[in-house]
């Protein structure tokens, strides 16, 4: 029974049919269908519960571009750590040329509001469940709808700037709803995440919302909207609960062997065969038979510090022929470096080397070498490392490695930045900062006390980027300090075909790079260029049919 329990959650197969937000009724119509559940009879029991918050779930599989990953990963391709190689909806949102018919926004729209939807729903028959759930099973299901439900929420707050706050399921005549403020939606997410970790579980079956999951989305809410001293508490409460830690092993918590780590608060589950993810067919590289499709680029790369904790551009252990010795072991643990093992063949996207070591054969051979001939290979010459496990190199478009929602060293983040936001720079933000920093197997130098507060707003940042890059949360952090119209107007450079950088770019103090010092910057390859409006590009437009459709809705500026 647990194990079709646990198979259950990593499934999440519909299997019933609901209203999402709009609903009509006629009495002519309004006939009880005999091959599936009907909203009018539906959720009179436990089970039927169950299997409604299991639908609810279902929306963390939220696809807009049908490439089966977690729809994080897709967020910091608009951001300036990542590239899409499709000439899709994705790239024209990267680079600043969207519309209110992208396809993208108004993806996202529809799924989040469909499983705002389904929670509803499920609150709108608690009456008729009261009788016949037993009272403390029926709090903690409502407890994980309410999560939920704030969780798609606090997606389309940031993306949108405020919408339409909907709690209950709406007739046709009340379909015109006009949005609701980004503050008064925040206050309502903060709000419904406090209620539902009164209920949830310290522990649960992975891929279930547990108190920790309730707590850390609240802080991420919180320190996006500046409301630091909430962000700070609930921290603060995840680490005094003492159930989560720093997994030793920063480059196995993304792989199988980190799955069940004690850093890991909420997650995405997958299923081989059922419902798998195919992150292995998007970041592999071409010899390891993927398609280099999801791309890190020259800018993250050069953003990482040498191990003495200096940027590349003031450290003496930086060597512009060996730009990769003495860096920062995230670097390699996130990224694929040229000249590193990348399951089981030498990687090198150097233009002129055809042939590379495969350590796949016994002894190692040469064979030749397609991430340097293809010409669909890694267009920024670096693939993503983070995520990937050896394990799915047999079947690279069928991977159930669980993708991380939430984790303690986010946590740890969150807990610094908004203590310092406070101006109250004790002991706890240096411990916080410097237990990520310093875990096993990274020990990176520690974080010195005594900085001011623009110095150690600078150091947050900039820990930020190292330690959770290609983890979707880049968008919101560059949104909300005001860097996109910095980071994201320009070229966006790849590796220069045929060598390195001849002296290392200027870093600045969020540790962005800035190229115009570099001698031979004209041999870097231009991936695109990318534009940023700023009284525009910080929000999404409002999708176009759900402003014929609902006229109350207001489009965002300049779209």
């Amino acid at each position: 029974m647990k194990k079709e329990k646990n198979k259950s959650i990593k499934i999440l197969l519909p299997v019933f049919s609901i209203v999402t937000i709009l609903y009509g009724c006629s009495n002519y119509l309004d006939k009880v269908p005999l091959d599936k559940p009907s909203d009018a009879t539906f959720l009179t029991n436990e089970t039927e519960l169950s299997m409604a918050v299991t639908g609810c779930y279902n929306e963390l599989w939220l696809d807009p571009t049908g490439e089966s990953v977690p729809f994080p990963l897709l967020l910091d391709c608009l951001t300036d750590l990542e590239w899409d190689r499709n000439a899709g909806q994705l790239t024209m949102l990267g680079k600043g040329l969207a519309t209110n018919d992208n396809s993208i926004p108004s993806l996202f729209w529809n799924e989040l509001y469909k499983g705002i939807g389904r929670c509803n729903f499920i609150f709108s028959k608690v009456n008729q469940l009261q009788p016949v759930v037993p009272a403390d099973k029926l709090a903690v299901y409502l407890a994980e709808t309410r999560f939920l439900r704030a969780y798609y929420y606090s997606y389309l707050n940031e993306l949108y700037n405020g919408v339409p706050l909907i709690t209950t399921p709406l007739t046709l005549e009340q379909s015109q709803t006009p949005r609701s403020s980004k503050e008064a939606v925040t206050d309502f997410i903060l709000a419904e995440l406090d209620s539902a970790a009164v209920y949830l579980p310290d522990k649960a079956t992975p891929g279930r919302v547990t108190k920790g999951a309730a707590l850390a989305i609240a802080s991420r809410v919180a320190l996006y909207n500046g409301r630091w001293q909430v962000a700070a508490d609930r921290a603060k409460k995840i680490m005094d609960q003492k159930i989560y830690s720093l997994h030793p092993d920063f480059g196995a918590l993304f792989t199988y062997a980190g799955k069940n780590s004690g850093e890991i608060i909420f997650t995405i589950q997958y299923l081989k065969g059922k419902k798998a993810q195919k992150i292995p067919w998007l970041f592999f590289s071409r010899m390891a038979m993927g398609s280099s499709n999801k791309i890190p680029v020259e800018s993250l790369v050069d953003s990482y510090e040498c191990t003495d904790g200096l940027s590349i551009d003031q450290s003496p252990l930086y060597d512009p022929a060996h730009p990769f010795n003495n860096r920062d072991p995230r670097l390699n643990y996130t990224v694929v470096l040229p000249q590193t093992n990348f399951m089981g063949y030498i990687f090198e996207t150097h233009k002129d080397s055809t042939t590379t070591w495969n350590y796949n054969t016994t002894p190692p051979s040469r064979i030749a070498n397609t991430d340097a001939t293809n010409a669909y290979a890694s267009f920024s010459g670096f693939i993503w490392r983070k995520y990937t496990d050896p394990a799915d190199k047999a079947d690279v478009n069928n991977s159930d490695l669980p993708f991380i929602l939430a984790r303690y060293a986010e946590v740890l983040l969150n807990y610094a930045e908004a203590k310092t936001e406070l101006n109250q720079q004790d002991n706890t933000v240096y411990d916080a900062i410097n237990a990520v920093r310093g875990r096993a197997g990274v020990n990176m130098p520690l974080i010195a006390s005594g900085k001011t507060q623009t110095e150690l707003r600078a150091v947050i940042r900039r820990e930020r980027k190292y330690e959770l890059a290609a983890e979707g949360l880049r968008l919101f952090d560059i949104r909300r300090w005001k860097l996109a119209e910095q980071v994201m107007n320009g070229p966006l450079y790849g590796r220069i075909p045929k060598g390195y950088l001849s002296n290392a770019p200027v870093i600045d103090e969020f540790a962005t790079p800035h190229y115009d010092n570099v001698s031979n910057k004209s041999q870097m390859r231009v991936i695109e260029t990318r534009q940023f409006r700023k009284d525009r590009d910080y929000v999404w437009p409002i999708p176009r049919l759900e402003l014929e459709t609902n006229k109350a809705l207001v489009q965002n500026p300049n779209y």
